[in-house]
C-alpha cells in the first residue's frame, strides 16, 4: 500500500505534462493570431487614408515696382498733368507680397474750365501654403472679393460689371458713377489676376469749372489699357529674375571650371618639375 503512493503520484505528474505543454502552446499560437490580426488592422487602416496631395507651388514670387508697372506714355495720356509725373508708392512692408502706385492731377483748360484724373495700381501676391492653399486658390478668393468690395463702393450709382477679356488669367471690369466735391465723376476699375497675382486698377475723372464730365467710354477704356499693361508687367519681372538667376548660375559654373583648370595646371606643373 505504502509503494503504490509515490507510484500513483508518479503517474499523476507525468499525465499532467502534456495537459500543461498543450495549454501553453495553445496560449502561444492565440498571442501570434492576435498580433497578426492587429497588424493587418494597423496596415488597412493606413492603406485606407488617402494620401495628401502636395500643394501646387506659386507661379509668381515677386511682383514689379508698382510705379513702373505702367509706360511712362500711358500716365502721360490719362493723367495730362500729374502732379508727381514717376507716380506716389504705397506704403508696403513687403513689396515682393504688396506695393501700389498713383498719379493725379487737374489740366486747366482756361475758360472751358479744368480737367481732372486720378489713376492708381495696386498688387498683391499669394504664396502656396498647405493649410491655406495654393497661391493661385487664394489669390481667386482674393480676386472675387475684391470684385465684391468695388460694387459696394459708397455713394457708387450705376454700378456696373462686366469681363475683360484678354487681360491676365482673368479680368472683370466695374463701372459707376459717384459725385464728389459737388462734381460728377466717372469710375473705371479693372480687377485682375495673373496666377497668384491679383492686380487693382482704378481710373476716374471729373470736369470742374463748368468742364464736361469725361466720358464714361473714356474711361473705361483708359482703365483697360493700364490694366493690360500692368498685368503684362507682372509675367515680364518673372522673365527678369528668371534670366538674373541663369547669368548667376552661368557665372558660378564659369568660376568653378576655372578654379578647376588651376588645380588641375598645378597639378601638371607638379608632375612636370624633376624632383631633386
Amino acid at each position: 500500500m505504502h509503494r503504490s503512493a509515490p507510484r500513483l503520484s508518479r503517474i499523476l505528474a507525468c499525465a499532467a505534462v502534456p495537459v500543461m505543454l498543450v495549454a501553453v502552446g495553445c496560449s502561444s499560437d492565440s498571442g501570434s493570431d492576435a498580433e497578426k490580426n492587429a497588424g493587418s488592422s494597423s496596415s488597412a487602416t493606413a492603406a485606407a487614408e488617402p494620401t495628401k496631395p502636395a500643394v501646387e507651388p506659386a507661379k509668381y514670387t515677386d511682383l514689379p515696382d508698382a510705379c513702373s508697372s505702367i509706360a511712362k506714355k500711358t500716365v502721360q495720356d490719362l493723367v495730362p498733368e500729374a502732379k508727381k509725373k514717376n507716380g506716389t508708392a504705397g506704403r508696403s512692408s513687403d513689396l515682393s507680397v504688396r506695393g501700389s502706385c498713383s498719379w493725379n492731377g487737374l489740366a486747366d483748360q482756361g475758360v472751358k474750365g479744368s480737367q481732372y484724373r486720378w489713376l492708381s495700381v495696386g498688387f498683391t501676391r499669394f504664396d502656396s501654403d498647405e493649410t491655406l492653399g495654393s497661391g493661385a486658390t487664394r489669390a481667386t478668393e482674393d480676386y472675387t472679393k475684391q470684385i465684391a468690395k468695388e460694387k459696394a463702393s459708397e455713394g457708387a450709382k450705376k454700378v456696373a460689371a462686366a469681363p475683360a477679356p484678354g487681360i491676365g488669367d482673368e479680368a472683370t471690369v466695374i463701372t459707376y458713377d459717384l459725385t464728389q466735391t459737388d462734381e460728377d465723376f466717372e469710375y473705371a476699375t479693372v480687377v485682375a489676376r495673373a496666377g497668384n497675382v491679383v492686380v487693382t486698377l482704378t481710373y476716374n475723372g471729373a470736369g470742374y469749372a463748368g468742364a464736361k464730365t469725361p466720358s464714361a467710354a473714356d474711361i473705361l477704356k483708359g482703365a483697360q489699357k493700364a490694366a493690360k499693361e500692368a498685368v503684362t508687367k507682372v509675367d515680364a519681372t518673372a522673365e527678369a529674375a528668371k534670366k538674373d538667376a541663369d547669368k548667376d548660375s552661368a557665372k558660378d559654373e564659369d568660376k568653378a571650371g576655372d578654379k578647376a583648370g588651376d588645380k588641375s595646371a598645378e597639378k601638371s606643373d607638379a608632375e612636370a618639375t624633376p624632383k631633386s
